[in-house]
């Protein structure tokens, strides 16, 4: 709130939660490690959204972009939970974009494959093959800063490099 109060409501919200699981098959991953990215990637997302929206519906506009995964599109093995709270950002934010007001939007980004240390955690060494942060961004960037209320309710992926 107190950042509300001193620099308003966000024109654009990057809601990047991300936590995975080790990979394993889904009936080894312990029921911790499973609450773990649930609480991350599913109920850190909409805390995120229940904090800023308001302000931003007051405001009459602002984007917030949902982090998905091409993971939220497809499955792969050893990685269930992720896979479920990345599908699961999908469905909430198709859900959401129809709540909003006019003027606001929500979009599901799938970033592309980056190469990070949770990447590293499932690729191992061909992780290398992926474009590092700063690559990224420099590719996501100029394109995230191009959507607007148009956009409400779409699934949209960062263009390849």
């Amino acid at each position: 709130m107190r950042l509300h109060k001193k620099c308003g409501a966000p024109d654009l919200v990057l809601n990047n939660a991300g936590a995975i699981n080790p990979n394993a098959p889904l009936w080894r991953i312990s029921a911790r490690d499973f609450g773990k990215v649930i609480d991350t990637n599913l109920k850190g997302t909409v805390n995120v959204i229940r904090h800023v929206l308001p302000n931003m519906i007051k405001k009459h506009r602002g984007v917030v972009v949902n982090f998905s995964s091409g993971w939220g599109r497809s499955a792969d093995k050893d990685v269930a939970p992720y896979v479920a709270t990345k599908w699961g950002i999908e469905g909430l934010s198709q859900a959401l974009a129809l709540e909003l007001p006019p003027g606001l939007a929500v979009v599901a980004l799938n970033p592309g494959i980056i190469n990070t240390e949770m990447l590293q955690s499932c690729f191992g060494e061909s992780a290398a093959h992926y474009p590092s942060p700063a690559r990224w961004a420099d590719r996501a960037v100029p394109f995230i800063l191009k959507l607007d209320a148009d956009d409400n309710g779409h699934a949209l992926s960062v263009p390849d490099m």
